[in-house]
């Protein structure tokens, strides 16, 4: 299961996220993991939930994303939930790019694989998400 949550700024995708990997902490069977940019979760967000920090790994395309996330999995078959947080500012690309819709139809395929949720925040204005990407809302 691929869930996007898709704002401008200000529309609470953050707060929204925040809620989300905190209950997620108390209803997943398994280890949950929160990707970001920058450390700004470190403090509201459960100890037990595995924080990684996208900018120390260089990620900078979304085949190189994939990877990471496949490595991930690769090290802990115990994930249950991975959020993501400003996926379109970790790999930096227009949130209308054909490889968001490409990378969310990659995550579908490998949560379906894998029995692993993944939830998704991209910064732009929902009103513009292309159909690819909102079959995901």
């Amino acid at each position: 299961m691929v869930r996007v949550i898709m704002g401008v700024k200000g529309t609470g995708k953050t707060k929204q996220m925040i809620e989300l990997i905190n209950s997620a902490v108390h209803s997943e069977h398994g280890n949950v993991v929160c990707i970001e940019k920058g450390a700004k979760l470190t403090f509201d967000i459960h100890s037990k939930i595995r924080l990684v920090e996208s900018s120390d790994y260089n990620i900078s395309s979304f085949e190189m994303m994939k990877g990471f996330i496949s490595g991930l999995y690769a090290g802990n078959y115990d994930i249950t939930h991975i959020f993501i947080d400003s996926l379109t500012k970790i790999v930096a690309s227009e949130p209308t790019d054909v490889a968001v819709e490409q990378f969310l139809d990659w995550l579908s395929s490998f949560s379906e694989r894998n029995n692993i949720k993944f939830t998704v925040t991209i910064s732009a204005d929902a009103s513009l998400a292309t159909e690819g990407i909102k079959k995901y809302f």
